[in-house]
């Protein structure tokens, strides 16, 4: 292994001034450090990330816990955040919770572990107020940015999100703008903020409407696209009489719609279905999907940029970011 030594002995000068060459300093002429940093690519050289870190008592490595990766919300998020960190010399360790509390908590300790600099989390949504996990790193003082809303247990904690309620509100009156009346929801994890968020969103635009929720226009259905399909059979065995369909995410609409093409039920024709994302799979679902397109990238990189903050010793306010309705080809007027 090369080191700063066989540099300094191979160019003639002080380890002291290699190392600082490589480090940038200001003392250094910028010809030597040149041929300096030109030697020890030449020679193969490695920093030694421990001895920096012993050093500093920074790792430059940031912590991020997500329920999967497969989850196509993510990928941008993930992206987002990784390039941002890249370029501010940061490595990023991945963790996935699978939406498992105990499992949350061991990748958040062996995170710790490492000494992460800082932690991303997707939180575990539970209705208790409290979460040991939660309270020691509080206690900690560990710099976290939540990606999505706030609950209870971890209320004390920087979050980036995005305006859920407004959103879906959106979605709900893009639907009564075409005619519909009898519009059926599929909800998502009862325990989940945006969940909650996301259906108020839906009971507002009818209450602004001047219509009721009608209770057996709901349904409780979940994220995935097997979780949609269920629901789809449930609102056809039921015979709700439901025109349009708004589901709490593009998976659970895309199950939905997939189960009513296959009953024979044609979309717009007989009934519309919306979701929530943009994730790919909407657009290029064989009814393209309308949904709301979340900033997903701008929410990663609102997401470094508070964590930038508390490394700084500041407090950042929470960010909330804007999303806008994307009109496709699944919603139309409801059949005459």
């Amino acid at each position: 292994m090369v080191r700063l030594k066989d540099i300094a002995q191979q160019a003639g000068v002080s380890v002291m001034t290699v190392s600082k060459a490589l480090r940038d300093e200001p003392d250094v002429s910028a010809a030597t450090k040149a041929r300096l940093k030109a030697l020890a690519r030449q020679m193969g050289y490695v920093p030694d990330t421990t001895a920096q870190c012993l050093r500093t008592r920074k790792t430059k490595l940031f912590g991020l816990v997500i329920p999967t990766s497969t989850n196509p919300v993510f990928a941008r998020i993930v992206f987002a955040i990784e390039e941002r960190a890249h370029e501010l010399g940061y490595d990023l360790l991945l963790a996935h919770t699978h939406n498992m509390p105990q499992r949350e908590e061991h990748c958040v300790r062996r995170l710790l572990s490492r000494r992460v600099d800082g932690l991303f989390l997707s939180p575990v949504y539970r209705f208790e107020t409290e979460a040991r996990i939660y309270q020691e790193l509080l206690a900690r003082r560990t710099p976290v940015v939540l990606l999505g809303p706030p609950a209870p247990f971890c209320k004390s904690f920087v979050a980036v999100e995005i305006e859920e309620a407004l959103a879906s509100r959106a979605v709900t009156q893009h639907l009564l703008k075409l005619g519909h009346r009898r519009i059926a929801y599929l909800t998502g994890p009862p325990a989940a903020p945006w969940a909650r968020e996301r259906f108020e969103g839906y009971r507002r635009a009818l209450r602004e409407a001047g219509l009721d929720v009608d209770d057996r226009l709901v349904f409780q259905a979940g994220i995935t696209i097997e979780d949609g399909a269920k629901a789809a059979l449930q609102i056809l065995n039921e015979s709700c009489s439901a025109t349009a369909v708004q589901a709490v995410n593009d998976l659970a609409a895309v199950g939905c719609a997939r189960t009513l093409l296959a009953q024979g039920l044609k979309i717009p024709g007989d009934v519309s279905v919306a979701g929530f994302g943009n994730v790919l799979l909407a657009e290029h679902f064989s009814v393209p999907l309308t949904t709301v397109r979340q900033p997903k990238f701008r929410l990663g990189l609102a997401a470094v940029e508070a964590m930038l903050q508390l490394l700084r010793g500041q407090r950042p306010e929470a960010k909330l970011l804007s999303a806008e309705l994307v009109e496709r080809q699944s919603t139309g007027p409801p059949k005459s």
